[in-house]
């Protein structure tokens, strides 16, 4: 019972032709179906589900919604009661709404995006297959990214009229979802203010993360790779495809993963996070980080800050 993975990001975007071929190609996505209206559903080679983003052609980008995927139906009815009985509003959206899904439980984060709790999706199976299969698929491309990992929204923080969307959302995704915090970024002159929060379900660092900034946004969504070397791949390729990276190869200190961040052609970011970092469980102390240690814990190697990092982030629906 309960949420057990990141299912798919729903985006908006200006350009269908070279986003699609900015997730195939430099990502290393597959094209799994093109809807009538242009809108475009990819899948990673290790995914098994029929889709784990969608592109929705659009005047502008922007996110539409994120989607986390539940172990069983019945969860849905359990999640529907915790979160109305939390004080958020839900609708429960028939069969199909979302295409290829099952019924869907809507609601709005405190932080202010559009979530989907959805416990079936089209099953169409791995690339190499579940049985006595390679370790990789004989048609990898692009970065050849595994799987979609996870996802980091922005909230509205300001300690001064006291509203912190950070806050408001981990307890929220803590309280009616059983999310469990790993790593935490502290703020303020007396590292007494929460600024960002990395969640997770699994046993992986986060499979959702939290900022704090001047209001709703979406920050990135992360594709998983799986060591260093397949992350400097990332890179040559993103290189020799002239893509638009704000930041080279890299570790993180917060949840150790090794990154590059770069952009799609709508200016939405991408990442490849390599390596699983640490374990998770429940009863795992949480890792804090003090302000002055930022810099460190998100460019280990650099230990500079990205102006364009902490400002730049995609508008919601």
């Amino acid at each position: 019972m309960g949420v057990m993975r990141i299912s798919h990001v729903s985006l908006s975007v200006m350009d269908i032709e070279a986003s699609i071929n900015h997730y195939v190609n430099v990502v290393g996505m597959y094209l799994t179906h093109k809807a009538s209206d242009g809108t475009a559903f990819l899948k990673c080679w290790d995914e098994w589900d029929k889709y784990s983003v969608v592109l929705t052609p659009s005047d502008r980008a922007s996110l539409n919604h994120v989607a986390y995927k539940v172990e069983n139906d019945s969860d849905l009815d359990l999640f529907e009661r915790r979160i109305n009985e939390y004080g958020i509003k839900t609708e429960m959206a028939p069969r199909d709404a979302l295409p290829f899904c099952g019924r869907a439980l809507q609601f709005r984060l405190p932080s202010g995006q559009i979530m989907y709790l959805i416990a079936e999706k089209e099953y169409v199976g791995k690339a190499v297959g579940v049985l006595n299969p390679d370790p990789w698929p004989d048609d990898r491309h692009g970065a050849g990214a595994n799987f979609l990992d996870h996802c980091l929204l922005v909230g509205e923080l300001n300690p001064e009229k006291g509203i912190n969307r950070v806050v408001d959302t981990s307890e929220f995704l803590k309280a009616t979802m059983d999310f469990s915090l790993s790593e935490k970024m502290m703020y303020g002159p007396d590292a007494s203010v929460l600024g960002g929060a990395f969640l997770f379900r699994g046993a992986k660092p986060h499979d959702i993360a939290i900022f704090g900034s001047t209001g709703p946004g979406f920050h990135h969504l992360s594709f998983f790779l799986e060591d260093w070397n397949a992350v400097r791949h990332a890179g040559d390729i993103m290189g020799k495809n002239r893509v638009d990276v704000e930041s080279p190869p890299n570790r993180h200190g917060v949840t150790r993963g090794e990154t590059i961040y770069f952009f799609d052609p709508n200016g939405i970011r991408n990442e490849t996070f390599g390596g699983l970092g640490y374990p998770s469980y429940p009863d795992m102390p949480e890792i804090t980080w003090t302000p002055e240690t930022a810099p460190r814990a998100y460019f280990f190697h650099t230990l500079r800050p990205l102006e364009s990092f902490a400002t730049v982030f995609l508008p919601c629906s």
